[in-house]
């Protein structure tokens, strides 16, 4: 996907690359990483099982992607108990160019809140375009400044630092900019939403908006990337028309991935994105995936592919039964400035920055109010 220059960053040094930690059940980290959410049922279920654990427990990297901007627990001891209260993770989509071979940046970062009572979950997505001050990361060797909230992610990537290293500079340069810190943070590509979303048997999602695919083209009838469309000939443009209809994986990830060509721009984007996190949460926990063992097998199969997760030490258990009561109708879509760009006074559309009405909803996260916030302020909450 073609971007906007971005703004160039110190020359960095080498550093050792992060070392991973434990492992997680994949099945959990699948829960987590679309919403957190499966219904109490399955929680219970599989929870409930250590047979089920244990043969699901191997599958996923665990690492630090969070370091000073994770949340300390009252209890060293007993980690477990800062889940009494709100939790809030960090959720990063990930784009690695296959043209650009370590060009990774995070062009969808969205943070779950779940309140004290445990009771909802709200995806409040964060622009990748926004100017944030960036705090110098020594272990990607950067040396701090201005830049796009996407770009630091690039940064922190350097040097052997990797994804993990990426993770932990957003996640500092979150704290900094909205002093939020975090009970957990996952990663997961926009490959790995795609076969997770086949692994399901697609998804329901309704195009608001016809738009054309900026990533693919159609040859002789077949979706292919555009880069191999155009070494044999070109294809044909591929259009997501307006309608409710079931989809494959490619294509929910695809129209979930534009944003040329849409009124709103990144702000359409990440509407369609949060709506899509939704519609997975729903196929996850419909009956036909839970009565169905071989799909339950598929999903958590290729959950376990391509995610990285942090629990900030806390048992993953712990997370499954704190948010076991919360479902797809649970799920809060919430977004930033309003739905639209703001410039704030920059000459380029490249970046944009907070309102003080998004910094004060961001505190309210911070401050465990955000349902408080909502309430007195419902514009923000995004209408299905």
């Amino acid at each position: 996907m073609s971007t906007p220059s971005d703004p160039a960053t110190p020359t960095p040094t080498p550093t050792p690359t992060p070392t991973p930690r434990r492992r997680t059940p994949r099945w959990a980290v699948l829960s987590l990483i679309i919403g957190g959410l499966l219904m109490a049922t399955s929680a219970t279920a599989l929870v409930g099982s250590q047979v089920l654990i244990d043969r699901y427990t191997g599958g996923i990297q665990q690492q630090d992607l969070l370091a000073g901007a994770a949340k300390l627990p009252e209890d060293p001891e007993d980690p477990g108990k800062s889940l009494d209260g709100p939790v809030t993770m960090l959720l990063l989509g990930v784009d690695e160019r296959g043209s650009r071979p370590g060009d990774i940046r995070s062009d969808t970062i969205i943070i779950l809140h779940v309140p004290a009572s445990h009771d909802q979950a709200y995806l409040v997505s964060v622009p990748r375009d926004t100017w944030v001050e960036v705090p110098a990361f020594e272990p990607s060797g950067y040396a701090g400044g201005e830049s796009k909230l996407t770009d630091a992610f690039h940064a922190g990537t350097r040097n052997g630092a990797g994804r993990a290293g990426g993770a932990q500079l957003v996640a500092l340069t979150l704290k900094e900019v909205t002093g939020i810190e975090f009970d957990g943070a996952a990663i997961i590509d926009f490959a790995g939403f795609r076969d997770v979303i086949d692994a399901l048997g697609g998804v329901q999602m309704c195009i608001d908006q016809r738009v054309m695919s900026q990533h693919m083209r159609l040859v002789d009838g077949e979706p292919m990337w555009l880069a191999e469309a155009r070494e044999v000939g070109g294809g044909e443009e591929l259009w997501h028309e307006e309608g409710c209809k079931r989809m494959a994986g490619w294509e929910a990830l695809d129209y979930s991935r534009q944003r040329y060509g849409l009124p709103n721009g990144d702000y359409d984007r990440q509407r369609h994105q949060r709506q899509l996190i939704k519609a997975m949460v729903q196929e996850a926990s419909s009956t036909g995936v839970l009565t169905n063992p071989a799909r339950i097998d598929d999903v958590i199969t290729a959950a376990g592919r391509t995610f990285v997760l942090d629990t900030g030490g806390v048992p993953v258990v712990d997370f499954v039964f704190t948010l076991r009561g919360i479902t797809a109708n649970d799920l809060v879509l919430v977004t930033t400035n309003d739905g639209e760009f703001n410039s704030a006074g920059f000459s380029s559309t490249a970046a944009e920055r907070l309102t003080p009405e998004s910094l004060e909803m961001f505190d309210a996260v911070r401050t465990g109010t955000l349902d408080e916030y909502l309430l007195a302020n419902p514009d923000a909450v995004q209408q299905d």
